[in-house]
């Protein structure tokens, strides 16, 4: 069976962590930042990890699966 290649998209977007998890960045915090809060501004900048029902679709994506 063929190697499954990488998308670039996803190499981008999403990391492994040491545990094995994918992180990923928060949307919504490029532009019009006028009429959002400072705590949700300030939210907006920590990494999280992606639910467990994309994990499967990412891995694949990353060519983990």
């Amino acid at each position: 069976m063929p190697k499954i290649k990488t998308k670039g998209s996803a190499k981008k977007r999403f990391k492994l962590t040491g545990t094995g998890k994918i992180k990923r960045e928060k949307a919504f915090k490029s532009h019009i930042l006028t009429k959002k809060t400072r705590k949700t501004k300030r939210d907006l900048r920590q990494s999280t990890l992606i639910h467990q029902n994309d994990e499967k679709v990412v891995k694949r994506m990353l060519g983990l699966a």
